[in-house]
């Protein structure tokens, strides 16, 4: 018996850094808002039967809010569909934003290292940009980030 085939995606989120946000409406990227947004795309772009077809192994697997990286799993036959509709989506919530593919994986296994890896490099950017004041506990979420992403499992 041969067992389902998904693709993982390992994406880089960039906001509108020049929209300026609203104290009491900020944009906190989440798995559900990228979720929907994946979603809504596939559904304007390709219709209820693309979204139907798109939806039995999609799912957003992981999302850092800090460093804006996420991976979404679907399925070997519709990852073409689903990867055109990230890269029309225009929004999250009210934010503009845009998705950048970082890597495309046949495994968990392969998207997690590359995944830490990426998350090592961007956090690295981080701490450089706020010229080395980095909290605690922006550490210790980040940590907690990392051990996230190495028990991901199907």
């Amino acid at each position: 018996m041969v067992g389902f085939k998904n693709r993982y995606m390992v994406l880089e989120i960039f906001l509108d850094p020049n929209k300026d946000l609203m104290v009491d409406d900020p944009v906190i990227v989440t798995q559900f808002n990228v979720a929907k947004a994946i979603k809504d795309s596939i559904l304007i772009n390709f219709g209820e039967c693309g979204l139907a077809s798109s939806l039995g192994s999609f799912q957003v697997k992981y999302v850092n809010p800090i460093t804006k990286l996420c991976m979404v799993r679907t399925s070997r036959e519709d990852y073409q569909k689903v990867w055109c509709a990230i890269t029309m989506v225009s929004s999250i919530g009210n934010c503009p934003a845009l998705f950048n593919l970082l890597d495309l994986s046949g495994s968990i296994k392969a998207c997690r290292k590359a995944a830490l890896s990426c998350e090592e490099a961007k956090f690295a950017q981080y701490k450089l940009l706020k010229g080395g004041q980095v909290t605690d506990e922006l550490n210790r979420q980040m940590q907690n980030c990392f051990e996230r992403i190495k028990v991901l499992e199907h």
